[in-house]
């Protein structure tokens, strides 16, 4: 059985917010070595900030399943 992306997407998003410096941190995220996506999470406001890649777009969250649907879906994308 093939491990679950989802859960690995969640995992890095809790790290990000687990870290104790209390600086903003930021991943990459990727798929077949193309980036598709930068998130950051800023500990003070409690939001991550998804920029896809492609088309420079921004999208705000406060709700990190929210945020990891959105980066599985990004990541799935078949174009």
């Amino acid at each position: 059985m093939k491990s679950s992306q989802l859960v690995a997407i969640i995992k890095r998003l809790e790290a990000m917010q687990e870290a104790t410096d209390g600086d903003v941190q930021t991943r990459r995220f990727e798929q077949d070595g193309v980036e598709k996506g930068l998130v950051t999470y800023d500990p003070k406001s409690e939001t991550f900030t998804l920029e896809e890649l492609a088309n420079h777009q921004q999208f705000e969250f406060d709700n990190i399943d929210l945020i990891a649907m959105e980066i599985y879906d990004l990541l799935d994308d078949s174009e």
